[in-house]
Parts: structure tokens; sequence; C-alpha cells
């Protein structure tokens, strides 16, 4: 380890001088350049990450100086790897850089995959508003490039946090959208009525007997197999239970759809919120009566 080291700094101190010293424009910074992603290599031996990113962000420089975006912005991805194991907003900032250069330069492609990383960053870190932000960023990107599954993938997060910070109509919203572009599409089609579910999960949050109803008479007509689906059964038993502000009839539906379909927690989460709506409401009608 100390010995990767040792040779890091070695060629990190050449490449420093190179800069330093008097040459040819392009090619000090390309000999500096050279050097200074020798030195990039052996910290990452070393696993020696924040000296790596250290070492990259001085590379991408370089490559700037040079004019070459396309080498800049993949050296700002390499640093940003490095940070990411230790220091996720050093991590951020270099993938941002390595987004604005791919823009620059029309790799949308390349721009939508690091604008997707954020937003796993931001996930990890449970910063669900950022992570919104930058997975919806991708999410038009991916679009633009007719990316379409992972297009859908990031759009599916967006509605899954929305709901979590209870923005319940954006979430709404993007699950219909991706249920009504799934629906004609031979691949996607499938995973409709779990898209219809979700926005369903996300209307009862809402707690609006009368949308909830029209919601699901709008879901039949966009696909007409959901009403035969036990996705479609379940939402019907619970907003049923929701107008008679019945909870046992609450937990029975939920349990009777679990044994067969396993909840996860996204949807294991909300349930329980309305359940305690629903809940609470009992009391103060045992308290009023």
């Amino acid at each position: 380890m100390g010995d990767h080291i040792a040779r890091g700094e070695d060629f990190e101190n050449k490449a420093e001088k190179k800069l330093g010293g008097w040459g040819l424009f392009g090619s000090k910074y390309e000999d500096a350049a050279d050097l200074y992603d020798k030195a990039g290599n052996c910290f990452k031996l070393a696993k020696s990450w924040d000296q790596a990113g250290a070492v990259y962000v001085k590379l991408a420089s370089c490559h700037l100086k040079l004019d070459s975006k396309h080498e800049a912005a993949n050296a700002y991805a390499d640093a940003a790897h490095c940070y990411k194991k230790s220091n996720t907003k050093e991590a951020v900032s270099c993938l941002e850089q390595a987004v604005n250069l791919f823009l620059d330069i029309g790799r949308l492609s390349m721009s939508a995959r690091y604008y997707k990383e954020i937003a796993e960053l931001y996930e990890q870190e449970q910063n669900l508003e950022q992570a919104i932000s930058y997975y919806e960023k991708a999410a038009d990107l991916f679009q633009s490039e007719d990316v379409t599954t992972t297009a859908n993938q990031c759009k599916q997060k967006v509605a899954q946090f929305s709901a979590q910070i209870e923005k319940y109509p954006r979430a709404i919203e993007i699950f219909e959208e991706i249920a009504r572009h799934s629906v004609t599409n031979n691949l996607l089609k499938y995973g409709v009525r779990g898209h219809l579910l979700n926005a369903g999960i996300c209307q009862l949050c809402k707690g609006d007997v009368v949308a909830i109803n029209n919601a699901l008479e709008r879901y039949q007509e966009l696909d007409p197999t959901f009403s035969g689906t036990r996705e479609c059964k379940l939402l019907v038993d619970l907003a049923a239970a929701i107008d008679e502000e019945d909870v046992a009839k609450f937990t029975d539906a939920v349990k009777e759809y679990d044994s067969m379909t396993q909840l996860d927690a996204w949807r294991t989460t909300l349930l329980l919120r309305v359940k305690e709506t629903l809940k609470a409401k009992e009391l103060e009608e045992d308290d009023l009566t």
C-alpha cells in the first residue's frame, strides 16, 4: 500500500514540475496529464480514494487546457468514482462537472447516466428532494435518447420518493403516465397493473373516496384487463373499507393480497399510513358516541 502511495506521489510531483516548468504549451499539459493518470492509478491501487480523486480533478484541468472536453469529462467521472468511496459531496461535485462537459459536446446519454448516479448518491444519503430532482433530469435525457426502460425506472423513483414525502398528486401523475405508455408496448404491458396499483395506493393516501372510485373507473378504461386482476380487487376492497371507515375490513383485504403477492416495503409503508388515518377516524367517532 505504502509503496503505491509513494509512487503515486512521485508521479504527482513530476506532473506539478512539468506544469511549473518551461515547455511548449500543448506538450507540457499532455506530459502532466500522462503523469497524473499514472498517479491516479497508483492511488487507486493503494485504496487512497481522496488522493486519487484529487489527482483526477487535476487531470481534468490538464485536458481542459488542451480543449479536450471528452477526456476532461471522463477524468471528472473517474474522480467521482474514487470520491464515492470516501466523500459523497465531492463525488456529486465531480459528476456535475462531468455532466456539464458531456452536455456541451452533445453526449446526452452519458449526461443522463451521470445524472442518475448523482440521484443514486442522494438516495443513499436519504436526501429525497435532491434525489427526485436528479432522477427527473436523468429521465428527461434518457427519454430524449429513446432509452425508454431506463427513463421509466428513473420516473418510478421520482414517483416513489414523491409519495414518501407526501406529494401524492405528483406520484399519481407519474405512475398513471408510465401505465399509459406501457399499455401499448408488448414488453412493458405486463407491468401496467403494478403501476396502476401504485397510483391507486397514492390515491388512497389522499383519502378522497370519490377521487379513488373515479380513478378506478379510469384505470379499467385504460387497461380493460385490469378489472380482473387481484390488484384491482385490492384497491376496490380498500376503497370500500375507507368509505365504511372499517379498519378490520381494510386489514383483511391487505392480508389477503399479501398472502399471494408479497407487498414491498414502499407499498406497505403507504398502506400503513392509510390504515393509521382510518384508525384515527374510528377513534374520533368512538369519542363522539
